[in-house]
């Protein structure tokens, strides 16, 4: 690992901005504030954001926002502010920190059937069809042609119905449970459903970016490794969202997803003891 100047970055991002701010700090928070009970000063959290370069206007703004939307709450204590996580945001990042170390972990067996749904949103309802398009994403269903999703595990049909009734859809979907036949092919609709090459390429960024690195020995080791499990942890955490958890079957050879799991969890527990105690001394009284 590099010293404070070099950070790996996976992908090009736009400039530092109030989304992105609020992006790290949910990493923060999940990291570094669920496992502790004492809630951090709002200088711990401007400091640990300004190492990725977010100014502390939109690292406050960020604050500001994720309050307002109930994941924490302000406990002022003189002229300072302490940030506690409340019950809804504890959940919400049990279940993200749940997802992110789990991923990856195992590959679903398959027994070759598909879940199909069949759903028809009028051409005028961009922005209906466009939540439609997030939520089945998030829930792992591809997209092979217009109106279709497919996912290989039938056992999502409950979250895919939770998904259509939240969104009044019930009754302009249908579901199906099949096999593919003899007409066409497989792994052209399983190409056409998902961008698996676009997420190949993230997962070898990945690798590259943090494949490589080791502990750093300097002096500032807990600073260092505080910033770069950050960082790790920040650039890993989308790609439970990016991935639809394929059948091994279903993936090309020789899947760097695999690799990219196995660099993750290695560099996380490397970095873990000393960036843990790198946050501690950025939270000391």
């Amino acid at each position: 690992m590099e010293g404070s100047e070099a950070w790996p970055r996976v992908t090009r991002r736009r400039e530092t901005s109030t989304f992105s701010a609020r992006s790290l700090l949910m990493t923060l928070l999940g990291e570094y504030v669920l496992p502790r009970e004492r809630p951090p000063w709002t200088s711990t959290i401007v400091e640990a954001l300004s190492a990725d370069g977010v100014e502390e206007k939109a690292a406050r703004q960020a604050l500001a926002r994720t309050a307002a939307e109930g994941w924490i709450a302000s406990e002022r204590l003189g002229r300072r502010v302490r940030w506690t996580l409340t019950p809804e945001g504890r959940r919400l990042l049990t279940e993200g920190a749940e997802r992110i170390f789990g991923f990856g972990r195992t590959t679903p067996a398959w027994d070759g059937r598909w879940l199909m749904l069949l759903v028809t949103v009028p051409e005028t309802r961009r922005d209906l069809r466009q939540r439609l398009r997030t939520r089945l994403t998030w829930a792992g269903f591809g997209t092979p042609d217009p109106g279709v999703w497919i996912n290989p595990d039938p056992a999502r049909e409950d979250e895919a119905r939770q998904v259509l009734h939240d969104l009044d859809l019930e009754q302009a979907a249908m579901s199906f449970t099949a096999a593919h036949g003899t007409v066409g092919s497989q792994t052209a609709m399983v190409a056409r459903a998902w961008d698996l090459r676009t997420l190949e390429a993230e997962y070898e960024a990945f690798v590259t970016a943090f494949g490589a690195l080791a502990p750093d020995t300097d002096t500032n080791t807990d600073a260092a490794a505080l910033r770069a499990q950050s960082r790790l942890v920040h650039e890993w955490r989308r790609f439970p969202f990016l991935d639809p958890h394929l059948p091994r079957e279903l993936l090309p050879a020789d899947w760097s997803g695999v690799k990219a799991v196995e660099v993750f969890h290695a560099r996380h527990a490397e970095w873990n003891e000393a960036a843990q105690r790198g946050w501690d001394t950025l939270d000391g009284e």
